[in-house]
């Protein structure tokens, strides 16, 4: 295997994780001498001890939240988050090293840890997005490329084909096609010969990866070529067949020996997802409702009352997590009236009083949903949950429109933030309100929720105008 080939690939988790060490001792010196009065000469015994566990705490880190920016296709939202978490492990573990060493909080002071932290987050997510930016260059230039080539030249092979040629930055370079129609010989610009061809080609060309999309009807060719690529340390790839008409990504799972695809990758299956979301709706929701939660409640509950009849909070059943009922809380904005909770407020909607049409555009009537968050029957974020009757109406008609709830239902949402709050006229609305839960489901990543957030916020002093 020549070195213009391999591009040195073994070293490019090296040269990153080099990279972070550099930078963990690089901002422990420029932050240390900011944040103290001595020098770092004046270290004692316990100081370098605690110096050594910075540099235990990165590898053990690392070890759970590996090095991936090499991989063909890595986004860059998953590169911050990757390094988000990793540096939220290492703080964990660091403070735990520090607590069962029984080492004097004096050994480095809060504010230190605090300000050393902060800049790691910054520091190494601006690090790997560049070594990853600088991967796709290096790339691109026909560099740390893997020799493939595909076995099958129908439908399936043929968009595998097309999707490992988008970008020189995945780092595929691809021989071609074998396939044992000959008729493909004048119709491929590619075809590289029959299946019983593709053993001396791989060895003649040190093939690096074969992708084999065969029916499952030629068995015998397969368990041959993958027997093959084992002997001689080629890695083979299986294209399940299903994958021409089910397009979206598919989880690989295992019963013993038996693999199972499942349809749908859901992030908050994790447990340690599921973890940071709910401690975050905590801290979020708890936060709110000591301090600016009293102030909104007596301001608005004081005008709510004065200018109609009824209670200051309005309480309606809604749909949560896996169809269970739970009851919703809001800020009364209608008057009291016998349809409440069969129809959607409509613009114009008689029924909705003078402050009613300002808490509704502002958001505002839905901040006793705080509550509903503390108490687990909701997310800050989430896909918005329906009256009764509309999850009845819609569940019927709209396809995967029960899938919303596999996760808990949220204050905003991804929908509501992309134009799909409010009432929804046609049918055609609600499907794009419902495309929209389930991406979020399929896509969850903390820095997703807070940019949710961000955006809704922002929204609130703007006001939305499909609120009514």
């Amino acid at each position: 295997m020549s070195k213009e080939k391999n591009g040195y690939r073994f070293l490019i988790k090296w040269f990153v994780a080099l990279g972070d060490i550099l930078l963990i001792n690089l901002l422990f010196i420029l932050i240390y001498n900011w944040t103290e009065t001595y020098n770092l000469e004046d270290f004692d015994s316990k100081r370098n001890v605690a110096v050594l566990l910075f540099h235990f705490s990165y590898f053990f880190a690392v070890y759970f939240v590996p090095i991936r920016i090499y991989k063909p296709i890595m986004s860059t939202n998953k590169i911050i988050q990757r390094s988000l978490s990793l540096i939220a492990l290492y703080a964990i573990i660091y403070t735990s090293c520090l607590f069962f060493l029984k080492l004097k909080p004096d050994t480095f002071p809060v504010h230190f840890i605090i300000y050393y932290y902060l800049s790691l987050f910054i520091v190494f997510t601006i690090w790997r997005v560049i070594a990853r930016e600088t991967l796709k260059i290096y790339r691109r230039y026909g560099k740390n490329y893997k020799r493939v080539i595909i076995i099958g030249a129908g439908k399936n092979g043929l968009n595998l084909y097309a999707e490992m040629k988008k970008d020189m930055a995945y780092g595929y370079y691809i021989y071609g096609f074998f396939d044992d129609n000959l008729l493909l010989k004048n119709t491929l610009p590619n075809y590289l010969g029959m299946t019983h061809e593709v053993e001396t080609f791989s060895l003649e060309n040190n093939i690096d990866e074969i992708y084999c999309t065969l029916p499952n009807s030629q068995d015998e060719k397969i368990v041959r070529l993958l027997n093959f690529a084992e002997k001689n340390m080629i890695r083979f790839y299986l294209i399940p067949e299903f994958s021409r008409y089910v397009k979206k990504k598919l989880i690989l799972e295992n019963i013993e020996y038996f693999p199972i695809m499942t349809v749908r990758s859901e992030p908050l299956q994790s447990i340690h997802n599921r973890i940071i979301k709910r401690i975050f709706d905590i801290i979020f929701s708890s936060l709110f409702l000591v301090t600016l939660f009293p102030v909104f409640y007596i301001v608005l509950g004081s005008i709510i009352k004065l200018s109609s009849r009824g209670p200051i909070l309005f309480k309606q059943k809604r749909t949560g997590i896996y169809g269970k009922e739970f009851y919703c809380y809001k800020f009364r904005s209608m008057l009291i009236n016998e349809e409440a909770h069969d129809k959607q407020a409509e613009k114009n909607d008689p029924r909705t009083t003078k402050l009613g049409y300002f808490l509704r555009h502002f958001n505002l009537d839905e901040i006793p949903q705080f509550y509903n968050v503390l108490k687990g029957d909701m997310s800050v974020v989430g896909p918005r949950p329906h009256m009764l009757k509309h999850t009845e109406l819609y569940s019927s008609i709209i396809d995967k429109y029960m899938v919303r709830h596999l996760i808990k239902p949220g204050i905003t949402g991804w929908a509501q933030v992309n134009g799909y709050r409010g009432e929804t006229k046609t049918l055609e609305q609600m499907e794009g309100r419902v495309c929209l839960d389930v991406w979020y489901l399929e896509n969850w990543t903390f820095l997703l929720d807070v940019k949710i957030v961000l955006i809704t916020i922002i929204n609130m002093f703007k006001g939305e105008k499909n609120a009514y």
